[in-house]
């Protein structure tokens, strides 16, 4: 494994990630808690140290299967990272809550179900440019950091190419963005890597494997169970983005590598990027996704040296 500087915090971090949306039940798949440890416990054993969650994956369901992990390891050994602002409803239902007090009993609920005294990073989730510029909300955060129930703060960016939150980041104490970046979408490069790379931000990459589609197992015509958030998009996008992972696959990715495995390393290979967190169903994609590290030089300026 690699390892990198969260922008400009102390965090060591592996460039690659576990991202756990689908322990929340909204990928198609339910979760014991026998089958997140074993997920988490094969990403331990591959040197992968953060871990990418959020209070409305399910009603803090994913950070309680989370929690339940952690009672049996070393808090230090771990990058704990959750968001704030959704309040889930039901499965795909959410209602936005970015109240200063509303983002407080969020942050206890997180802890309580994290089964922690503290977060390692956490993030705006993916609020509108309105909710961002309440001086009040980043003054509450401050105050939960100074209170030690937060190491650092992130802002996990709705939109691709939202500049507006990125570029204020370091204005309102924000250390790290979050935003969906692959081969599919590749809106950051314009103008949000840019700006984290002169603020020295660190930056986990969403979705880096195109919610499945770059992981190679789908062809053009592939449907998705009504359980599966993919099965709410709009069947001609998903179409046309399959069509074009097979132009991929054909003319990008080299003979014998595993897809998922090249996606994360083209990523990976952007100066901005620090981390990537893809989603994984099984220990057996924990490890696909562990191999992009093998591929990763050490000339990264984020690259952490000892």
């Amino acid at each position: 494994m690699k390892y990198r500087r969260l922008g400009r915090t102390n965090l060591k971090v592996s460039v690659i990630g576990v991202g756990t949306w689908q322990f929340g039940g909204e990928w198609g798949q339910e979760y014991t808690a026998q089958e997140a440890a074993d997920i988490l416990d094969r990403s331990k054993e591959l040197g992968i140290n953060l871990i990418d969650t959020a209070e409305c994956y399910g009603d803090h369901l994913s950070e309680q299967l989370i929690g339940q992990y952690m009672k049996n390891q070393k808090r230090d050994d771990w990058v704990i990272a959750t968001k704030f602002g959704h309040r889930f409803n039901s499965l795909f239902d959410r209602t936005n809550d970015y109240s200063p007090d509303g983002v407080a009993q969020q942050l206890d609920a997180s802890l309580k179900a994290l089964q922690t005294d503290y977060v390692d990073l956490l993030q705006f989730h993916s609020g509108s440019n309105e909710h961002f510029d309440n001086d009040a909300l980043w003054t509450a955060l401050d105050k939960l950091k100074q209170a030690g129930k937060v190491r650092y703060l992130g802002i996990s960016i709705g939109a691709n190419d939202n500049i507006h939150q990125t570029s204020a980041a370091s204005k309102v104490g924000a250390d790290v963005i979050q935003v969906v970046y692959n081969r599919l979408e590749r809106q950051p490069e314009k103008e949000v890597f840019p700006s984290c790379i002169e603020q020295d931000l660190g930056v986990l990459a969403r979705v880096p494997l195109a919610s499945g589609f770059l992981s190679g197992k789908y062809k053009p015509g592939a449907t998705f169970a009504g359980n599966d958030v993919r099965s709410r998009r709009d069947a001609e996008d998903v179409k046309r983005k399959l069509e074009e992972v097979q132009h991929i696959r054909e003319q990008e990715v080299p003979q014998g590598m595993n897809m998922a495995t090249w996606a994360l390393t083209w990523c990976l290979k952007h100066d901005a990027v620090t981390c990537v967190i893809p989603g994984c169903k099984n220990p057996e994609q924990v490890e696909a996704n562990a191999k992009a590290a093998e591929y990763i030089g050490d000339g990264h300026p984020q690259a952490w040296k000892e």
